[in-house]
């Protein structure tokens, strides 16, 4: 929220500076984001309040006009313009006047550029100055005609020490609906730098008949609207707001529109109550002839209507509307229709100033997707003690600056009404929870400051009553958070506690997981974040020929701000090759991981299994760009392969089994299946081209995996055993075999360590070939086998044994035969 320290300053001075007041409420809760200068960058030098002597036409323009300005100094100065609100003979007026030297905004320019004014001819005449427009100050982009001034403006004073400002970003959280106002705001700065406080009590000027037999109220639904107030001003004339009203709405982030409007969302601005202004004599039109019934009750399912942004809104019953006899007028607490709304010819206003509950608020607005100030506040939570005061003070504003007059009376409904909440506070559960010692007059004289009520029944209790605009207070708890701001979060002492540490355990799957992570890194792959959220077109592309993904197997978000994040993923592919698209539009070369959770429905449960899996990918050449290399082969199928065995090596995983298999997302034939002791890991290999086309990764080569992170952590071994190193020299031998070409591998080598007995300790594939001298649907395999002893140094005839009841054993197995 936008807060002008000049509007603040109306309730209350803070004695301390600009960066302490900020510091003071940032420690308070109400963060500060940033603080703006508001001009700045006028020089004061330069920049002026002038006052208009004369304005003659140029002679050489007709469109142009000669300005004669007083700013302040010796004499005045005579300056060209061509701005259409200056008119011949006009004089008096305030104007924002800069003289040679100034820094401006170039009015002119497409662009966004500064220019140093200088003197200059005109058709002919010496121009040494500019009266300014908003635009040439960076005020707003308008910039048809110049500043006029209110008359009461100082001439020759520094135009930033009139109009500059210090303005407030305040990072909110939603338990501070207190706050969302320059009132609010201002309370709680009085009370966090202990000065005083001061809201005047709003009263009007009744001149017009009794509002009595014009409006009617009536609330259906008391639950969703415990207060309903309506005023009725007529003979508005619509023009434009004040230029103080109209300079504090922008500085707070509104845009001017009319006095009637502006009035409005000024004082939803200053006091945190929302207010609608409806036409008044729009509704005595649907009304028939008969005075106008405003009914306050939940849509009718499929009703309908034209909201003020021009958008047809359809409702569904839980929402809250305002209707008269012929069908809605607004969504209540969110936004007005269109057919109520004030224009040009509006003569006569019924203000509304309501209170609605919190949640039927939020909800209504992120289902109709309409964010607005007046929703961000209900959504909330409101005094609904305001509607009155509220009302009086608009009415009022807009007898003073739309010429309107006052109807004697309200009309107000409020069933809601709620007695206010009393607590008792000990003062030592204040010790207990803070920490420190605070007397009772101590604690009473600290909340007071905030706006509660509080006596002292006893020496050792404060009897709080809380106030209705604290609905965030309903505990002993809330009162002692209210009583640490004060006192100082950054006072609190700190104390280390008085019990022995408990004993540390371990959590398995921690340690695996970032033990995962160190070794994916030492890899040289990087770890990224996805949204836990996508959608179907982009589930749809891992099986581009499969059936299309149904919404009803999904997890579906309520409300989903974006339709690209609809449902929770249950794999992280798509996400994963996502990441891939993108970075690969700045990079030739990807190489990453991610460690997160999928989401899968459980029939049995409301709530999903959350398994976490692991994806990685990579794509580009297999080694990075250096004096070393300046071309590399593409990363592959083996580049993955080798990741996971990495991985798995590390984890002290040793039987990791590869087998070949169809995945509808992975290229035929370079694809596999990765499982440990009979449980499945995961699945890797290459992309299939037609995902690959519908992730608009064109046609290079990029290699996937996901992993099962539960597998690998009931397998890991965190404290792996090791064996001694033999000093005895090792054995190496060659065998080749001819088995048929479906044949893995990895069988062929399991089955040669288990048959090789304590001897062998290693076995190694070094070569492949296919051939006539091998035969059709045949492939030759050698391996290097390691035989060594702990305690002897072997010969040929000691492995002779082991050999032949390998080679007995993979001609059994696989009708292997020993090639020459």
């Amino acid at each position: 929220m936008l807060v002008p320290l000049g509007w603040l300053q109306e309730f209350v001075q803070p004695k301390v500076d600009i960066e302490e007041l900020a510091e003071r409420l940032t420690l308070g809760g109400l963060e500060v984001k940033s603080i703006e200068d508001i001009g700045a960058k006028w020089d004061r030098k330069t920049i002026f309040v002038g006052e208009v002597v004369s304005v003659r036409q140029h002679p050489n323009a007709d469109r142009l006009v000669l300005v004669t300005v007083e700013y302040g100094q010796d004499e005045p100065i005579e300056v060209v313009t061509g701005a259409p609100n200056l008119h011949i003979g006009d004089a008096g007026q305030k104007v924002v006047f800069a003289t040679n030297g100034a820094h401006l905004i170039d009015g002119h320019s497409d662009t966004f550029r500064y220019i140093t004014l200088k003197p200059s001819k005109i058709r002919g005449i010496l121009s040494q100055g500019m009266v300014c427009s908003e635009k040439e100050l960076g005020i707003s982009d308008a910039h048809e005609g110049i500043i006029i001034l209110p008359n009461d403006a100082p001439t020759g004073t520094p135009f930033a020490d009139y109009w500059g400002d210090y303005v407030f970003d305040l990072d909110l959280t939603p338990n501070l609906a207190r706050c969302f106002s320059i009132i609010g705001t201002a309370r709680e700065a009085a009370a966090l730098t202990d000065s005083p406080f001061n809201v005047p009590v709003p009263a009007v000027k009744i001149g017009g008949e009794s509002i009595e037999g014009q409006i009617n109220v009536e609330i259906q639904d008391p639950d969703l609207c415990p207060r309903y107030s309506v005023a009725l001003v007529k003979n508005v004339k619509i023009g434009p707001s004040p230029e103080w009203m109209q300079r504090r709405l922008t500085m707070a982030g509104m845009r001017p529109i009319n006095n009637v409007v502006d009035i409005t969302n000024y004082v939803m601005l200053e006091w945190g109550q929302p207010l609608h202004a409806f036409d008044y004599r729009t509704l005595q039109s649907r009304a028939d002839g008969n005075e106008p019934t405003i009914t306050v009750r939940r849509a009718k399912q499929g009703e309908a209507m034209t909201t003020l942004d021009d958008v047809v809104r359809k409702f569904n019953d839980e929402m809250l509307l305002i209707t008269d006899t012929e069908g809605p007028l607004a969504v209540a607490g969110v936004m007005g229709g269109l057919q109520s709304e004030i224009s040009d010819d509006t003569v006569d206003v019924l203000i509304e100033s309501a209170n609605f509950e919190f949640i039927s608020v939020r909800k209504t607005s992120a289902a109709l997707k309409i964010p607005s100030e007046s929703s961000i506040r209900f959504g909330r939570g409101v005094d609904p003690e305001l509607t009155l005061p509220v009302l009086y003070y608009t009415s009022e504003l807009m007898r003073l600056y739309a010429s309107g007059t006052v109807c004697s009376g309200v009309v107000d409904e409020y069933p809601g009404k709620k007695e206010l909440l009393t607590i008792d506070l000990p003062k030592d559960e204040v010790k207990r929870l803070l920490g420190i010692v605070l007397e009772t007059k101590t604690i009473a004289e600290m909340l007071v400051k905030l706006g509660f009520s509080c006596t002292i029944p006893s020496d050792d209790v404060v009897r709080v009553t809380v106030p209705s605009f604290r609905f965030d207070v309903t505990l002993k708890a809330d009162l002692i958070e209210e009583v640490a701001r004060m006192y100082g979060y950054d006072r609190l002492p700190s104390t280390l506690i008085d019990e022995e540490l408990p004993i540390q355990r371990t959590n398995r799957e921690i340690q695996v997981e970032e033990r995962t992570r160190d070794i994916l890194a030492g890899c040289g792959l990087t770890e990224t974040i996805s949204y836990s959220l996508t959608n179907l077109k982009s589930i749809a592309a891992l099986d581009p020929k499969g059936p299309k993904p149904k919404a009803e197997d999904f997890i579906a978000v309520a409300n989903p701000q974006t339709p690209e994040r609809e449902f929770l993923r249950q794999t992280l592919m798509n996400t994963t090759l996502e990441t891939v698209a993108r970075n690969l539009r700045f990079v030739d070369r990807v190489a990453i991981y991610e460690l997160a959770h999928v989401y899968l429905p459980r029939v049995d449960y409301h709530l999903p299994s959350e398994p976490t899996r692991i994806s990685i990918a990579l794509t580009g050449p297999r080694e990075e760009r250096s004096w070393l290399t300046t071309a590399s082969k593409p990363v592959d199928f083996y580049d993955i392969k080798g990741v996971i065995e990495t991985l798995c090596d590390h984890l002290g995983i040793e039987d990791a089994i590869y087998e070949p298999i169809d995945h509808p997302t992975l290229r035929p034939g370079r694809a596999c299946s990765i499982s440990i002791h009979g449980k499945q890991l995961g699945v890797a290999g290459e992309l299939h081209p037609l995902v690959a086309t519908a992730f608009d990764l064109g046609e290079r080569r990029v290699c996937l995996a996901e992993l099962d992170m539960s597998v690998l952590i009931e397998e890991a071994v965190l404290w792996p055993k090791t064996n001694d190193i033999s000093p005895m020299p090792a054995l190496k031998e060659d065998i080749a075999v001819v088995v048929d070409d479906d044949v893995p591998s990895d069988a062929i080598i399991r089955t040669i360590i288990e048959t090789g007995g304590n001897l062998l300790v290693d076995a190694v594939l070094f070569d492949v070939y296919r051939g006539e001298q091998v035969g059709k649907g045949k492939k030759s395999l050698a391996y290097n086998l390691t035989f060594q002893s702990s305690d002897k140094t072997l010969t040929s005839k000691q492995t002779a044994s082991a050999r032949a009841r390998i080679l007995k054993k993979l001609a059994s197995e696989y009708n292997a035969e020993m090639r020459g």
